[in-house]
């Protein structure tokens, strides 16, 4: 049985993706000082946020595998080369949150998102692409840690975007988590099966697989919210570090990082910040970059606001480079991205400040790099691809639209970068190219 779903699963590799040549074998990526290496030369990489990956590889609902090998190829040719995906999603029932889940129930995994991820690791191999993969989530939008609080006391999730809950009832519930040892024993089970997974395309087990670059122990774990976040600093940091070494006790070959925002993901504490950081589990350091989510910019005011969000967002970045540079680790920028103009969320809409973002982000952690500093890269928010809006007059995600790369919680098209983007492309381009020459790629 076993040679049979292996021989049925190379035929739909073939089938999906046929006609690329197989990349050349590569060494993991190790850490030196404040760089990256790769196969033994500096690694500085230009990426996006592909979190939907498995599931637009899924033999399911919402799977278009046709459409992933066009969203790998574009991605490739524009010199995009790390992906950060999701490797990890929980619960049925919300309205909310990713569907198909691929821990539908406590302890349940649906073996065709497995497959997905399989899939879509298999491919990005073929195109020399990387992938950080995600354990978990802070947030509502997979499940995440709340959904696994849920699961073991038997509560609701009290989700934010019903009108009974508030965002921090929601956050104060999802950084339980971090004292629950039932809900992290239930993760662990998660995470070891998945980093002893062997890949049904390749053969080669996840533990064992260059293409991963990172684990990343959650999207965005914070320990709360205002006064609350703060009483959780300790349990928080004994968190990230004891989850840290249990990801290195089953896996020695590959990086791990936190998936932290920075001092907002902190509660603006800069010891906490550093403190989840010192652990020498912990490769990499993290930080995320939203204007609009944290009040700094209004689209619809763009030329009254968009300067003093760009200074804060330029300042952001430094302490965080200052932070970096404290610990002696190499930082990404891993998440960060603006609506279109007038906040439209038609993908027509023009994309100007956007590619005015884009493009200073893009210059300051490139002037870091070419200076031998500890910026190696960035990941977007997000790659919308080849999807499309069902409505932009109703941008609410609903069970059966196509992935768009905004999470199923917030308006699609906000954030996303479509393949029709093309002056958004440009500036992603010419930025790879940049940072592949000073990568000595």
């Amino acid at each position: 049985m076993r040679a049979v779903v292996a021989a049925l699963a190379m035929l739909t590799l073939a089938a999906g993706c046929a006609g690329r040549p197989e990349a050349p074998p590569r060494d993991f990526v190790r850490v030196e000082g404040t760089r990256l290496l790769r196969d033994g030369e500096a690694y500085r990489f230009v990426g996006a946020n592909l979190w939907y990956g498995c599931n637009l590889a899924a033999l399911a609902e919402g799977g278009d595998r046709e459409r992933l090998c066009r969203e790998l190829d574009l991605l490739r040719s524009l010199g995009v080369d790390n992906l950060r995906v999701m490797g990890a999603s929980e619960g049925l029932g919300q309205t909310n949150t990713v569907s198909p889940p691929i821990q539908p129930e406590l302890g349940r995994y649906d073996e065709r998102l497995l497959d997905g991820l399989d899939f879509l690791l298999a491919e990005m191999a073929r195109r020399d692409m990387l992938a950080v993969i995600f354990l978990n989530n802070y947030w509502e939008w997979s499940g995440g840690m709340a959904q696994y609080v849920s699961w073991l006391d038997g509560e609701p999730v009290p989700n934010p975007s019903l009108p009974e809950y508030t965002w921090d009832q929601f956050m104060a519930f999802s950084s339980r988590f971090y004292r629950h040892a039932g809900a992290n024993a239930a993760y662990r089970r998660f995470i070891a099966m998945l980093i002893s997974r062997t890949n049904r395309y390749t053969g080669v087990p996840y533990r064992d697989d260059p293409t991963i670059m990172a684990w990343q122990l959650a999207n965005e774990p914070r320990p709360g919210r205002r006064r609350q976040g703060k009483q959780n600093f300790d349990a928080f940091t004994r968190w990230v570090g004891d989850t840290a070494g249990y990801i290195r006790s089953l896996d020695p070959n590959h990086l791990i990082s936190t998936g932290n925002e920075g001092l907002k993901g902190c509660v603006e504490s800069a010891d906490t910040y550093l403190d989840i950081h010192r652990f020498s589990n912990i490769d990499y350091m993290t930080v995320h970059l939203w204007l609009l989510n944290w009040r700094w910019y209004d689209p619809l005011q763009h030329e009254a606001t968009y300067p003093e969000a760009e200074r804060l967002a330029i300042n952001y970045l430094d302490q965080h480079i200052a932070f970096a540079e404290q610990l002696g680790k190499p930082l990404v920028l891993e998440e960060f991205g603006i609506p279109r103009d007038l906040h439209s969320f038609s993908p027509t809409a023009a994309t100007t400040a956007r590619d005015r973002f884009f493009a200073t982000v893009f210059e300051h952690i490139h002037a870091n790099a070419a200076e031998g500093g500890v910026f190696v890269g960035s990941n977007f928010w997000t790659w919308g691809g080849y999807g499309a809006t069902a409505d932009p007059d109703d941008p609410a995600w609903h069970h059966g639209d196509s992935f768009t790369g905004d999470p199923p919680h917030e308006p699609q098209s906000r954030n996303s970068v479509f393949a029709t983007d093309t002056s958004t492309l440009a500036v992603l381009e010419h930025h790879a190219r940049r940072m592949q020459a000073v990568g000595g790629q």
